[in-house]
C-alpha cells in the first residue's frame, strides 16, 4: 500500500496545506480517507478523481468533508466524463447522517435541499462501531472514537498490510484496539500536552502529541505518522512529544508526501 497526503492541516486549511485528506493506493484500488477543505484540488495532482474506487469519511466536520460538495459537482456536471457516473456510483463509507449532511452542503437553498438526492452518483454505506466493508479488494474496519460528533477510526487492510487512520479523537481504547499490530498508525496530534491553558488536555476532543505516541505504543504499531496539526501550533513540538512516548519510528507528515506501507 501507499499513502499520499493531500492535506494535513488540523481544524481547517493552513497557509501551507489543505485540511485533512489522504489518498490510499492498495493494489489496483484507489480510495481517499476524508476530503477536507482544498483536498480535491490536491487530489488532482496525483489521481484523476474519476479513477477513485471509494471515499471514506471519519466524521462530518468541515475540515474533513468540505470538498465532498466539489466532488459531487465533478461527478454530476463534468462536460466530458469517461463513463456515465449514474451507472457506476461511487461508494461512500461515512457516518449515517452523511447523505443529509452532503445534500445540505451541495444545495444552495432550502428549496433545493428539499429535492437534492446525491444517490444518482454515490452509494452511501453507513459506518458504525465494529462495522466492516470493502472498497474493491481492500478491507475496511471501523471503531467509534471520542469526538464531539459521530466519529470513527478506520483500518485499511490489503495484501497483508494495514494502515489505521485515527480521524479526530480524544484518548480512547477503541483506537488502540483497532490499531493493534498495524503497520502504520496515521494519528492526529492537534495540540501540545501542556499549554498555558491546561496541564492536561481537554478530554473527548483531540490528542496531544504525547497521547498520539502513547496510543501507538499501546497498540504496538510498526510506525507512527503524526498529522492534523493546526496552523497555530508547532508541528515539531508535537512530533517531539510523540517520539518521547513511542519507541518506534515517528514522522510528521507533509502535504504531497508519500509513504510506503
Amino acid at each position: 500500500m501507499r499513502l499520499i497526503v493531500l492535506g494535513c492541516s488540523g481544524s481547517g486549511p493552513g497557509p501551507a496545506s489543505p485540511a485533512s485528506g489522504y489518498l490510499v493506493e492498495a493494489g489496483d484500488a484507489r480510495l481517499v480517507l476524508d476530503l477536507g477543505n482544498g483536498t480535491l484540488g490536491a487530489l488532482q495532482r496525483h489521481l484523476d478523481p474519476w479513477e477513485l474506487d471509494g471515499v471514506v469519511f471519519s466524521h462530518l466536520h468541515p475540515d474533513h468533508c468540505a470538498d465532498f460538495a466539489s466532488l459531487a459537482v465533478h461527478r454530476r456536471f463534468h462536460p466530458r466524463p469517461p463513463f456515465d457516473p449514474t451507472t457506476r456510483p461511487l461508494p461512500v463509507h461515512a457516518p449515517v447522517e452523511a447523505p443529509d449532511r452532503f445534500a445540505a452542503a451541495f444545495a444552495a437553498s432550502a428549496a433545493e435541499r428539499a429535492v437534492t438526492d446525491l444517490t444518482d452518483v454515490f452509494t452511501f454505506h453507513p459506518l458504525s462501531d465494529g462495522a466492516t466493508g470493502t472498497v474493491a479488494d481492500v478491507t475496511l474496519r471501523a471503531r467509534t472514537v471520542d469526538h464531539p460528533c459521530d466519529a470513527y477510526a478506520v483500518r485499511v487492510e490489503h495484501g497483508g498490510r494495514s494502515l489505521v487512520y485515527s480521524g479526530d479523537t480524544g484518548p480512547c481504547d477503541g483506537l488502540v484496539e483497532l490499531a493493534r499490530g498495524a503497520d502504520v498508525l496515521l494519528c492526529e496530534a492537534t495540540w501540545p500536552h501542556v499549554t498555558e491553558s491546561w496541564s492536561e488536555p481537554p478530554r473527548g476532543v483531540h490528542l496531544s502529541g504525547r497521547q498520539a505516541g502513547e496510543h501507538a505504543e499501546a497498540a504496538g504499531v510498526g510506525r507512527l505518522l503524526v498529522t492534523h496539526v493546526p496552523a497555530w501550533f508547532d508541528g515539531d513540538q508535537l512530533l517531539a512529544e510523540a517520539k518521547a512516548a513511542f519507541g518506534g519510528p515517528v514522522e510528521l507528515v507533509a502535504p504531497d508526501a508519500a509513504y510506503t506501507i
